[in-house]
């Protein structure tokens, strides 16, 4: 996206609002505002530029603690939001923050449109497989077992692999971090905030209050970087989709050893492609109506629809 860029730079803090966040403490999502005010103050973004979206849960809360223009809006339509942004002022950089619940569940059928048509935005899903908000039901990527307040016997279904559905959905740029190494995630939210196109960047999430399995003890030790240690290259789809299929197998007890991975959970840039943009094609359907005075040529535009 082409985000306004200071002269001067500022400080993480000057990212922040001025109010608390009212997470629990040692939510992972409070890594991810780090990663956020990280990356922005690094690449010098103009606060009052840009615009962030969430739908409803603890992780869309957070434009609430970000300076910046922000729209909280009704559960699952962080995106149909964003891209309302994006068609009226397409000059205005925009980031979805949500949840796993919130994208995958009620607002599962807005992601593989707004990803397949291009729309140049950045989504950050926070990802702690289960709904915390309304405390502890499974979500689309709790693992089987997971015994949630409506499932005391566990859950019987699979998760959902969300990185080879954004591939499969047409995303250019496809990504996953873990909110417990602020490093990787600043610097993946910067490189899906340069990506012109929509990307998508999961984060490994962990919730202290409710899921007990997948924490910040988990994790430690068992996140593989795909990029520096296996030296993926994100313009190869195949190998990208291949990779990501295998998101999943440390929730697998028999595939623990087993390659690529090796029980760790993958992080880094899966997928990262160039496509012609939906507000790049909006424009240029745009320049054929348009008479020399600068003004629409509505005889032209309305013969289309004469009979």
């Amino acid at each position: 996206m082409e985000f306004v860029r200071l002269e001067t730079k500022l400080p993480p803090k000057e990212y922040r609002s001025d109010l608390e966040p009212t997470w629990c403490p040692g939510c992972g999502d409070f890594g991810v505002v780090t990663a956020l005010t990280k990356a922005f103050s690094e690449e010098q973004f103009d606060p009052t530029s840009l615009a962030i979206t969430s739908g409803i849960g603890c992780s869309s809360r957070l434009p609430l603690w970000m300076n910046a223009f922000g729209l909280h809006t009704a559960h699952g339509r962080a995106l149909p939001a964003a891209v309302g942004i994006r068609l009226a002022k397409p000059e205005v950089p925009t980031i979805v923050t949500a949840g796993d619940g919130d994208i995958f569940s009620i607002g599962m059928e807005h992601f593989p449109h707004a990803a397949r048509k291009n729309f140049n935005m950045t989504l950050i899903v926070m990802d702690n497989r289960m709904y915390a908000l309304t405390k502890n039901q499974t979500s689309p990527t709790s693992r089987r077992g997971y015994k949630g307040s409506l499932n005391p016997y566990g859950n019987i279904e699979e998760p959902m692999n969300v990185l080879t559905f954004a591939i499969a959905s047409g995303a250019t740029f496809v990504a996953q971090s873990y909110s417990g190494n602020p490093k990787h995630l600043a610097e993946t939210i910067k490189a899906a905030s340069e990506h012109k196109g929509f990307s998508f960047v999961n984060v490994l999430s962990p919730c202290p209050t409710f899921n007990k399995i997948d924490t910040f003890k988990y994790y430690k030790g068992r996140t593989i970087d795909i990029n520096k240690e296996l030296g993926h290259d994100p313009s190869d789809v195949k190998k990208a989709l291949e990779l990501a299929s295998h998101a999943l197998d440390a929730d697998n007890p028999e595939l623990q050893d087993a390659e690529p991975f090796k029980g760790k959970r993958p992080i880094g840039i899966f997928l990262k492609v160039e496509k012609e943009t939906f507000e790049d094609k909006v424009a240029k359907l745009k320049e054929k109506f348009i008479a020399p005075n600068g003004e629409p040529n509505w005889d032209e535009i309305l013969d289309k629809y004469r009979p």
